[in-house]
């Protein structure tokens, strides 16, 4: 066979261990959190806002938070984030990519149905092993909105977790679980999903390689579906596990609870609020994980398998 025969045969692509997924998956994630932190903390406290709006737009909020508290202010609460990013992201990258690869063919991938299905499953898993470090982030991002004297003041994401469960109870680290839940399969299956058959997509056209662009492209497109789809269970899990219980009696009795006020009080748009920078949060945090992913899983294929 001459080489230039040799050149046009396709390359094998070989499958990553399994393990390596759960660690590859975790790793982009944190980097990514780096970038989009400020949009996070902007996202939750608009979303906590209630009737009464704090911030007329996300750039005046940002201001806001700059001028009270700093710079660094944009960035309270990155250690849970980074935290949340290694227990969530690890698991559910690493479940939806195992599950992908062992219900996947050579000639045959899953449809979009089954990527669906399989992006629920990876969320509903992950968010149990995230949701400690899901509370202690939606508290600590919270606690500049509130007067000093009520403030937590969390020093990082273990103090929070070792505060949250001396003063109020271990089982307080999943308060929010079954809305938390809902939200990562609702944010899976339309992220996990929609990129995996954008990424298809964009292929099967003559414009573009599996490259940056491509990735890019489908990360763009996964991100304008995952916010549109999840952002009212995002506001319910937001809301409760962020409330405090007054005189016994908790604010909500569930995320249909917190839905049902927020349009009751707030208007049904109200579901939205924050629609800026969450995309602007989830869509470059979107972009930059599968980026980030897709280039580490390029480099482990390259310098631990190939060579």
């Amino acid at each position: 066979m001459s080489s230039k025969q040799q050149q046009q045969q396709p390359v094998k692509r070989v499958a990553i261990p399994k393990s390596m997924n759960f660690v590859l998956g975790g790793t982009a994630g944190m980097a990514a959190t780096l970038f989009v932190q400020p949009f996070d903390l902007i996202k939750n406290r608009m979303q906590l806002s209630g009737s009464v709006r704090e911030h007329k737009t996300s750039f005046h909020a940002i201001k806001a938070v700059i001028k009270n508290e700093g710079f660094r202010g944009l960035y309270v609460g990155l250690s849970a984030g980074l935290f949340r990013q290694a227990c969530y992201t690890t698991v559910r990258l690493g479940v939806f990519s195992s599950l992908f690869e062992r219900l996947s063919t050579p000639d045959n991938p899953p449809s979009f149905f089954m990527k669906a299905g399989i992006g629920m499953t990876a969320g509903a898993v992950a968010s149990l092993f995230g949701n400690p470090a899901e509370i202690s982030l939606i508290r600590m991002t919270a606690d500049g909105r509130l007067p000093p004297d009520q403030r937590r003041n969390y020093t990082n994401v273990f103090n929070a977790l070792v505060r949250i469960t001396r003063e109020e109870g271990i089982l307080t680290l999943w308060r929010g679980c079954v809305p938390t839940m809902g939200r990562a399969m609702v944010v899976n299956a339309a992220q996990l999903a929609s990129y995996s058959q954008a990424k298809q997509f964009l292929l099967s056209t003559k414009y573009f390689k599996d490259n940056i662009l491509c990735h890019f492209a489908a990360s763009m497109i996964s991100g304008l579906v995952t916010t549109a789809a999840s952002m009212p269970v995002d506001i319910a899990k937001t809301r409760i596990q962020n409330m405090k219980i007054i005189d016994g009696k908790p604010e909500y009795k569930g995320a249909i609870d917190v839905i049902l006020k927020v349009a009751r009080k707030e208007g049904i748009t109200s579901l939205w609020k924050g629609f800026t920078p969450y995309y602007a949060r989830l869509g470059p945090h979107t972009v930059l994980t599968f980026v980030f992913l897709e280039q580490m899983n390029q480099a482990y294929r390259r310098f631990m398998i190939n060579s």
